[in-house]
């Protein structure tokens, strides 16, 4: 007798070979999304001046551009720059911008704090320890997240100051 495989368990099987492939090339693209890029030292120079230099993967592109080209009226401060700088800072901020699910919709005002997964992260945070004098904003990711300014948001390494 002659062996012939059953088809209904062979393409079952091709099924979650696949699926777990597709899994796994989204799990690695996650990955790279979301992965802190090393900062562009002009970046660094700039932005960090006056607030952590926020991981570029955590706004769409759109976003980047919109916040790039309002610096005079960047969240009520100027944070002007020189064309050759505003330039430079654009080109990378949008390359390493995010992509997919978590960050495809520019959150209101795009501001990060507002943006859908921000919230969703933060939601067991208290509106009064946003108001302490030790945090003063959600924006202030460094009074938390120790590591913030190397990109690291891991909620295991989170001290909320008193």
């Amino acid at each position: 007798m002659k062996h012939r495989p059953n088809r209904w368990l062979a393409r079952a099987l091709m099924g979650v070979i696949a699926g777990l492939a597709g899994l796994s090339a989204a799990h690695a693209e996650g990955d790279r999304r979301i992965a802190a890029v090393s900062p562009l030292p002009k970046y660094q120079q700039e932005c960090a001046a006056c607030h952590i230099a926020f991981p570029p993967g955590l706004l769409p592109a759109a976003s980047w551009q919109r916040v790039m080209n309002n610096l005079p009226h960047h969240y009520g401060t100027d944070a002007s720059v020189d064309a050759v700088t505003l330039k430079e800072l654009s080109a990378w901020l949008t390359a390493h911008a995010g992509t997919g699910a978590r960050v495809g919709v520019a959150p209101p005002d795009d501001r990060i704090t507002r943006s859908a997964w921000f919230i969703r992260q933060h939601n067991e945070v208290a509106a009064a320890t946003w108001k302490r004098a030790s945090v003063k904003s959600a924006a202030n990711c460094a009074a938390c997240h120790a590591q913030a300014d190397q990109g690291d948001f891991d909620e295991d390494r989170v001290r909320i100051p008193r």
